[in-house]
C-alpha cells in the first residue's frame, strides 16, 4: 500500500517553501511531504523515530542526493539533532503526526485491529515498552486512567476491569474482541478504537514528545519562518492550539494582575485562526485524512 501524504498542497503552501531554504520534516515517514519540499527546491532534514520509515524515505528521496538528510531519532530531541547536523536556523518546520498506511497494515506492528498481530504499537522497534506490557502488567486503576486520559473513553473502568480479568492478552484481535464484549457495539466506530489510541499514545509517549519538540521549534526557526502541525485527534490538536495561543501572547499574567510580572514575550504569530481540514475531494480519495487538522504559526 502506498502512503498518501495528508494536506500535502496546504502544508507546502503554509511552509512558503523557497529554493535553497532549509526545512525540517519532524515525522518524515515515507517521505511524501519531504519530496514535495525538495521538488520546490528546498533542502530537508527528515527525522523519524521509526527505523523502517527512515528506510522507506531513504529509497524515495534518493534521487535528491545530499539535499535530503535523514535521521533515525526522536523529534523530542529536535534542537540537538539540528545543532549536531549543522542544520539551523531553518526556514520551516513540519509535523505530520498521523500514522502511515504502511505502519497500520504491517501485521508485526500491532497498531490496528483489522488483522491478527502481537500487541506491539511501538514507533521505535527497539524500545522496551509495548502495548502488551501495559495490558498485561499495569494495575487496573492505571489502565483505566490511560484509557480515559489518552482515549477519552467514558467506559474506561469497565474496559480495564475486563482486561485484568482476562489476562494475558497477546494479540490485537483478542483485545479488540474483549473491549467489544465489555462495552457493546454501537454505531459505525469499533468500540476498541479509543482503547487502541490510548495504548498507542501511552506506549510512545506521544503527547510528552510533542510538547518537548514544540518548545524547541522556535529556537531554530528563522524570523518569519513557519511552524506547521498536522494532527489527527483532539488531544494533539488541543495541545498545539494551546501552545500556539500561549506563544502568540506578550503577557500570560492572570487578568486581575495590575502590572505584568511574567516577563513573557510572544514568539509566534497565528497564521491560521481556524484549523485547516482536508477538502471533500481529499477525504473521498483518502478516507484516512478525514480527521486531519492543520495549524500554522510564524516565528516573530
Amino acid at each position: 500500500m502506498i502512503h498518501i501524504p495528508v494536506l500535502l498542497n496546504e502544508a507546502i503552501e503554509a511552509l512558503q517553501v523557497k529554493p535553497g531554504g532549509w526545512y525540517v520534516d519532524c515525522t518524515v515517514g515515507a517521505g511524501g511531504h519531504a519530496a514535495a519540499i525538495l521538488e520546490q527546491g528546498g533542502q530537508v532534514l527528515g527525522i523519524d523515530i521509526d527505523s523502517q520509515a527512515i528506510e522507506m524515505a531513504r529509497a524515495r528521496l534518493f534521487p535528491y542526493g545530499q539535499r535530503a538528510i535523514l535521521i533515525n531519532e526522536d523529534f523530542a530531541n529536535l534542537e540537538e539533532i539540528c545543532s549536531r547536523s549543522g542544520f539551523h536556523p531553518v526556514s520551516g518546520i513540519l509535523f505530520d503526526l498521523g500514522m502511515s498506511s504502511l505502519q497500520l497494515t504491517n501485521t508485526r506492528r500491532g497498531f490496528s485491529f483489522q488483522h491478527e498481530a502481537p500487541l506491539n504499537m511501538r514507533f521505535n522497534p527497539s524500545q522496551e515498552l509495548t502495548a502488551a506490557t501495559i495490558v498485561n502488567t499495569f494495575p487496573e486503576e492505571e489502565l483505566a486512567s490511560i484509557i480515559k486520559r489518552y482515549g477519552e473513553e467514558r467506559r474506561s473502568k469497565e474496559i480495564a476491569r475486563s482486561i485484568v480479568a482476562n489476562r494475558p492478552l497477546n494479540t490485537t484481535l483478542e483485545l479488540a474482541a474483549l473491549v467489544a464484549r465489555a462495552v457493546g457495539i454501537r454505531g459505525r466506530i469499533h468500540p476498541a478504537t479509543k482503547t487502541f489510541q490510548a495504548l498507542r499514545i501511552a506506549v510512545n509517549q506521544e503527547l510528552e514528545r510533542l510538547k518537548a519538540a514544540l518548545k524547541q521549534a522556535v529556537n531554530i526557526l528563522e524570523v518569519g519562518s513557519r511552524l506547521v502541525v498536522i494532527s489527527f485527534h483532539s488531544l494533539e490538536d488541543r495541545l498545539v492550539k494551546d501552545y500556539f495561543r500561549r506563544e502568540s501572547q506578550d503577557c500570560l499574567c492572570p487578568p486581575q494582575t495590575p502590572v505584568c510580572i511574567c516577563g513573557h514575550h510572544a514568539t509566534l504569530k497565528l497564521i491560521t485562526k481556524r484549523v485547516v481540514t482536508p477538502s471533500r475531494a481529499e477525504v473521498l480519495a483518502n478516507p484516512r485524512s478525514r480527521s486531519a487538522k492543520m495549524r500554522v504559526a510564524e516565528h516573530i
